[in-house]
């Protein structure tokens, strides 16, 4: 059986952690607020209807490409171009292309940055490991002009972060919206870790702030994560509805998910 990603893979192990998970879904979230394509997922209605549910299922659709057997990631790639397809037909105009890179650079980024941020530095090969397996999701989705390596990629990050970004009055509305669904206090704990997770840029754009007050509880998390005070810390990222979802989100390296009921309709 062939995998879309080897099952040695150290992205197996980034994707496979809720906590890690989270984190990335949490930098994605303040990005994708401020890009300038953000108009094309309020095209559909849905992300300011549900912008959790949405950003969420992104994230998620994404993780089950990580665990799957390589035909059926494929055919998950196909599924996604298709579903853009049918939106860019609705709207008579096309995605720009470096919307769909800067979407591939978020899940790329974060997945790095999540994960040194909980666990450990990765090593230049691991860093590697990563940027293939996007570069692959990119290729299958006909996104052209994909740098070849992770160190040819860093300048274009650079570069799509400064051109591609804006605060909007899409950004301040989906900030509204986060706040409306997520309550104050999560809310709150969501802009903290956000200023812990994401580049410079993107903190200072939505004045994130440095989140340092969060570092000690994050230090304690880090530690206590097999116990029961670690299990509660997660649960107060996301409301009750997600927990079912975020208990999911633990699986064994080789382990083989299902898709989510809601990732067809990512858009």
């Amino acid at each position: 059986m062939e995998y879309f990603v080897p099952k040695d893979s150290v992205v197996r192990t980034i994707w496979g952690k809720a906590d890690t998970v989270m984190f990335i879904f949490a930098g994605a979230a303040a990005e994708f607020a401020l890009n300038k394509a953000v108009d094309w997922l309020y095209f559909t209605g849905k992300l300011p209807a549900d912008p959790l549910g949405r950003l969420f299922s992104t994230v998620e659709y994404a993780r089950q490409i990580v665990f799957a057997e390589r035909d059926t990631a494929e055919r998950a790639i196909a599924s996604i171009a298709a579903i853009h397809a049918a939106v860019e037909n609705k709207r008579g105009m096309r995605i720009p292309d470096w919307a769909y890179r800067d979407v591939l650079y978020m899940l790329i980024d974060y997945s790095i940055r999540a994960y040194e941020l909980l666990e450990r530095p990765l090593t230049a090969g691991e860093k590697e490991q990563v940027y293939t397996v996007f570069w692959r999701v990119g290729h299958g989705l006909d996104i052209p002009e994909l740098p070849l390596s992770y160190t040819d990629w860093l300048p274009h990050r650079e570069q799509h972060l400064a051109s591609d970004l804006q605060f909007s009055n899409f950004t301040a509305d989906l900030y509204q919206q986060y706040r409306r669904h997520l309550g104050p206090v999560r809310y709150l704990l969501l802009r903290r870790v956000q200023a812990l997770v994401v580049p410079g840029l993107v903190q200072q754009m939505l004045n994130l702030g440095r989140g340092a007050w969060l570092r000690p509880v994050l230090a304690t998390y880090c530690q206590t994560r097999q116990l029961a005070i670690s299990q509660w810390l997660r649960g107060l990222l996301l409301p009750a509805a997600y927990q079912a979802q975020i208990a999911a989100l633990d699986v064994a390296p080789a382990g083989v998910l299902q898709r989510p009921a809601h990732a067809s309709a990512h858009l």
